[in-house]
């Protein structure tokens, strides 16, 4: 695709070819930030970068015009807009049948203060953030992969649930007031997967506590992107707009502000993968789930155990 900007969710990457075809002259390149949370005042600075050209007359850099800073149609506009290169040496063609279909809730909440904590919010609550209402915590005895390898129970449970538990309207901020949503509980709940099942999952974001995009990043595995959208997800329409062609393949991907996006990968890499956000708070938070990949049939489809000189924590 031809595009005069560029729209980067945090942790992704992209490549991309810049056509030196303007008049000689100077030229500032600038990035500001995307803001998707709403009636968010725009506290933004851009940061720049200056291209001249040969022969540039003038040392003037002019100024680009970029999209305003809580631009969502524009950011959508572009996100949907990008396609893979079919038969590309790394391309990677969509798998056709599903083994897991999962429809996960993207979510901010609040959980009760534990006892004896500096908690001081309203009604002893603090800020969490959840996947189905489940908001992960690390284990702190032992790595997840450690126990995956051994044979280690205690450390995860395997019941992270294919659907959220209550079914209500994702995207009607009128829910922040409504505690049987809001609330969730720490847990450090996985879904154990087949080795080489492929799993089809329906990201759905909620106007819990505020509507944003949340970048949402899967350790372990690149997934094609089939969909996105707004508003609350329709399983008997939407999936009429799955691209099963040439999607873009991401390991990262940003769950539009108010919206929804299925992403589909194929399970062929053993071990323990985490599934989180990328905005740094919300992991704390506990805005992150796990697939344990069991072992293929090959050897080199086995992960091999962890090396003598592991540092232990």
């Amino acid at each position: 695709m031809v595009t005069d900007f560029i729209v980067i969710a945090p942790g992704q990457t992209i490549d991309a070819l810049l056509t030196a075809d303007q008049p000689a002259a100077s030229y500032y390149m600038a990035a500001h930030t995307y803001v998707s949370s709403e009636d968010v005042p725009d506290t933004t600075t851009s940061t720049t970068g200056i291209i001249v050209y040969e022969n540039a007359m003038s040392s003037t850099p002019r100024t680009p015009v970029l999209p305003a800073f809580n631009d969502t149609p524009t950011a959508h506009k572009f996100y949907t807009s990008l396609t893979a290169l079919v038969n590309a040496p790394h391309w990677v063609p969509v798998p056709l049948n599903v083994d897991e279909h999962m429809f996960v809730t993207v979510s901010l909440g609040l959980i009760p203060c534990e006892a004896g904590s500096n908690c001081s919010g309203p009604l002893h609550q603090r800020l969490a953030a959840s996947l189905n209402n489940a908001s992960f915590e690390f284990n702190t005895k032992l790595s997840m992969m450690e126990a995956f390898v051994n044979n280690v129970d205690g450390i995860y449970t395997t019941d992270f649930p294919n659907q959220p538990p209550l079914v209500f309207d994702y995207t009607n901020s009128d829910n922040n007031f409504n505690t049987t949503i809001v609330m969730t509980s720490k847990s450090t709940k996985v879904k154990k997967l087949k080795f080489n099942s492929t799993v089809e999952m329906v990201l759905q974001n909620t106007a819990s506590l505020g509507i944003e995009s949340h970048p949402m990043h899967l350790h372990g595995f690149n997934f094609h992107v089939l969909a996105q959208g707004f508003g609350n997800y329709d399983p008997i329409n939407d999936p009429k707009k799955f691209n099963l062609v040439n999607p873009q393949a991401r390991n990262t991907i940003a769950v539009p502000a108010g919206g929804w996006i299925v992403i589909r990968f194929q399970a062929n890499n053993p071990g323990v993968w985490l599934m989180h956000c990328h905005m740094d708070i919300h992991v704390p938070w506990g805005l992150s789930m796990a697939f344990v990949v069991e072992n293929g049939p090959t050897h080199s489809t086995t992960l091999p155990p962890p090396p003598r000189d592991l540092p232990k924590c």
